[in-house]
């Protein structure tokens, strides 16, 4: 059946747009892709709803974050009415659309995760059947809610080779999908958050420059790594522990590369982007013989390097086996939207740590 899937991730640079056609299962068929940037005035409200969700015990109505969550949700459907016309397809010929909202807080050790965005709203304005709230039930249920991307890479790896591989998504957090040698349901696989990915590289530039990120990685090569900055920041318990883990976008900041040059403190936290996953690769059961990356990280070319120096691996984009790093993100809610509607699990033991395999979203029907 026909599937949109709409993200706006942790790095909070805009709306990925995809449609593709699938089973939930292993069939995939791409059919468009669009990109949604944000401007700076909503990115800066967006950091503002963040924010106050951190001095918050619990979800609840604020008002900072309601208009934000308003203004979210009018933006996601027109883009899923611009991503329809670009493909050339009716409303009416879409089963749902997996529709993920802005994470604005994530804390399953106090059993909850926040996630705004009106799905029923959203079903209203588009006239398509709409998934939103994915992670809510996983961590109900005492899971992790995070990664759910990895039971789409499932689908996607089983058509490559047998061997040991992994896929690292770098967005504004890190996580880390991995498969053991061998194919179907039997392969051994798992995931989770590696760390912060570009959020904290991003930080850094915006408050050091201005700019929204390091364009491919220049400013991090300009500069030189303090290792002992790394070693330091590296130096936290919850990089010890074994996955099934995630994090929130907040749990790390830029303290300890203040007093650094700009350039110093760009390439001192690309360097510890890279480490946290030599650290990660750590915790796999099979240590992969590539390592496909996916997400804005990719496209840094300081970081890919870093990351084949620090992990011994071969590093490689996604689209060295055909797949679209930008969308890849959007088109696995589009996937887990079909699977929530055939009432499918959309989580693991393997992948969030949730007890059994749990069918998260909250269906809002077509109007």
């Amino acid at each position: 059946m026909l599937a949109i899937g709409l993200m706006s991730g942790t790095s909070m640079d805009g709306i990925d747009a995809a449609l593709i056609d699938t089973d939930g299962e292993t069939a995939v068929r791409r059919i468009a892709f669009a990109c949604h940037p944000y401007d700076e005035p909503f990115r800066a409200r967006l950091r503002a709803a963040c924010a106050a969700a951190l001095t918050l015990d619990r979800p609840q109505p604020h008002a900072t974050i309601d208009t934000v969550a308003a203004e979210l949700t009018d933006r996601h459907a027109a883009a899923v009415h611009a991503l329809l016309v670009h493909a050339g397809v009716a409303a009416a010929d879409v089963a749902a659309t997996g529709f993920h909202g802005q994470t604005v807080a994530h804390r399953p050790e106090r059993g909850w995760t926040w996630q705004v965005g009106d799905g029923a709203s959203l079903a209203r304005a588009t006239g398509i059947a709409t998934v939103s709230d994915f992670r809510s039930a996983d961590v109900a249920a005492g899971g992790q809610g995070a990664p759910l991307a990895p039971g789409y890479h499932r689908a996607l790896v089983a058509g490559l080779g047998p061997e040991p591989i992994a896929v690292l998504n770098l967005g504004g957090v890190g996580n880390i999908t991995w498969f053991g040698a061998g194919s179907g349901e039997a392969r051994r696989w798992g995931s989770f958050d590696t760390g912060p990915g570009n959020a904290l590289i991003d930080d850094w530039v915006r408050a050091e420059t201005g700019r929204s990120h390091d364009e491919g990685g220049a400013l991090a090569a300009g500069g030189a790594v303090h290792e002992q900055v790394v070693d330091a920041m590296l130096d936290l318990d919850w990089f010890d522990r074994p996955g099934p883990k995630s994090l929130d976008r907040a749990d790390f900041g830029l303290g300890a590369v203040r007093g650094l040059g700009t350039a110093d403190g760009a390439a001192t936290l690309t360097a510890f982007t890279a480490a946290t996953v030599a650290q990660a690769l750590a915790h796999v059961a099979t240590r992969p013989s590539r390592l496909l990356v996916t997400g804005g990280g990719r496209h840094n070319a300081t970081l890919m390097a870093m990351l084949a120096a620090r992990t011994g691996v071969a590093i490689a984009p996604v689209e060295a086996v055909g797949w679209p790093g930008d969308a890849l993100e959007a088109e696995a809610f589009a996937y887990l939207a079909v699977r929530v509607l055939a009432g499918k699990p959309t989580s693991w033991p393997e992948t969030t740590g949730v007890g059994v395999a749990t069918v998260g979203g909250t269906v809002s029907s077509r109007p």
